[in-house]
C-alpha cells in the first residue's frame, strides 16, 4: 500500500473521533466538517513515515486546526461562539491572560438531537459520544488554549507533552490550563443524573407543571440556583437571555404554558430534552441538566434560521 492510500485509510478509520474532537472544540457542526476537511489537507501533505500512533497524531492535527479557527474568531470578533464571555468573578482572568467579563451575550452551540431513524453512521457516533450542551456552553467560554488543553487531555487522553507544542507552552503550563478549565466545568456544568429515566421524569414534570401554570410545583422541581440560557438569534434578540434562580425560571416557564402541548421528548447531546413544534414547525430546542432529580440548567435554542437548518420534522 502506498503512503497516500495508507494515510487515507487511517484518516477514514479515525474520522468519527476527529469529528468528535472538532465538535467539542468548535460547537458548530458546519465548522466541525470544515476543520476535519482542513485536517485532511494537512495530513495528505505531511511526512507520515515515522508516525507510530495514527490516532494520537491525527487528533493533534485536528486540534491545531481548531485552535487556529478559535483564535481567528477572537481576532475578528466573529459569530459563532465568541459572543460568549466567561461568567466568572469580575476581574478574573483567562488562563492565557485574557480578561474575563460577565456573561452578556449568547450563542448556543449546535445541538446534537438523537434521532433513532437517522442513517448517518458518523452523526450517530457523534450523538452517542456527545457531551451535554451545558458543558459545551461552559467550554465555549474558555480561552482557545485552555479549551484545547481540556478537550485533548481530559476527553481524548492526549498527554500534556503532546499538547504543549500546540499552545506554545511548557507541559507544566499546559497542565495548568487544563486544571483551570476543569474547575470551570465543575462549577458551571455539574454532572447530570446517570439514569435517563430520572432525567426524563423531571423534564416531563416540568412541562406538566408549566401546562397547569403551577408555579409552586415548578419551583420545587428547579434547583434554587438554576440557570436558563436562551439564544434567539439575530432576528429574535428578545429571546436571548440568561435567567437565574428558581422563581425567575418558573415564572418564565408559566409564560410558555401554551406551548407545552407541542412538546416532543428527545435526547439532546445525550441528556433529556424537548423539541417544541407547534403545528409541525420547530420553534425551540431545549436541553435540561438534571441533578438529583432537580433541574439545574436549561439551555434553549430559538434561533429560527438555525432551527430550520436542523431539518427536523414533527
Amino acid at each position: 500500500m502506498d503512503r497516500q492510500a495508507w494515510l487515507l485509510e487511517r484518516f477514514e478509520e479515525h474520522r468519527p473521533r476527529l469529528r468528535a474532537v472538532a465538535y467539542r472544540m468548535l460547537g458548530s457542526l458546519a465548522e466541525t466538517d470544515d476543520a476535519v476537511q482542513d485536517a485532511w489537507v494537512r495530513v495528505s501533505r505531511a511526512d507520515a513515515e515515522a508516525v507510530r500512533d495514527p490516532a494520537a497524531w491525527l487528533t493533534t492535527v485536528v486540534g491545531r486546526v481548531c485552535l487556529t479557527m478559535l483564535r481567528t474568531r477572537e481576532r475578528r470578533r466573529e459569530e459563532p461562539l465568541d459572543a460568549y464571555a466567561y461568567a466568572g468573578a469580575p476581574g478574573d482572568a483567562y488562563a492565557d491572560g485574557a480578561a474575563a467579563v460577565p456573561w452578556t451575550a449568547h450563542r448556543m452551540p449546535d445541538p446534537l438531537i438523537g434521532d433513532p431513524g437517522a442513517h448517518d453512521p458518523e452523526q450517530q457516533v457523534l450523538i452517542a459520544d456527545a457531551v451535554g450542551l451545558a458543558l459545551m456552553v461552559v467550554m465555549d467560554a474558555m480561552a482557545p488554549a485552555e479549551r484545547l488543553a481540556f478537550v485533548l487531555h481530559d476527553m481524548f487522553a492526549v498527554p500534556f507533552e503532546e499538547i504543549a507544542p500546540l499552545v506554545e507552552k511548557t507541559p507544566a503550563a499546559t497542565r495548568q490550563l487544563a486544571s483551570r478549565a476543569r474547575r470551570r466545568v465543575r462549577d458551571g456544568a455539574p454532572e447530570p443524573d446517570a439514569d435517563p429515566a430520572r432525567q426524563r421524569a423531571a423534564v416531563d414534570a416540568f412541562f406538566a407543571a408549566a401546562h397547569e401554570g403551577d408555579l409552586d410545583a415548578l419551583v420545587a422541581l428547579l434547583a434554587p440556583d438554576i440557570v436558563l440560557r436562551s439564544d434567539g438569534g439575530a432576528k429574535r434578540p428578545q429571546l436571548s437571555v440568561v435567567l437565574r434562580g428558581a422563581h425567575e425560571v418558573a415564572g418564565q416557564a408559566v409564560r410558555w404554558a401554551r406551548l407545552s402541548q407541542y412538546v416532543h421528548p428527545v435526547l439532546i447531546n445525550g441528556v433529556a430534552g424537548a423539541v417544541v413544534a407547534p403545528h409541525g414547525r420547530v420553534v425551540t430546542v431545549m436541553a435540561f441538566t438534571v441533578v438529583d432529580g432537580r433541574v439545574v440548567a436549561i439551555d434553549s435554542l430559538s434561533d429560527q434560521q438555525r432551527l430550520d437548518g436542523l431539518g427536523l420534522a414533527y
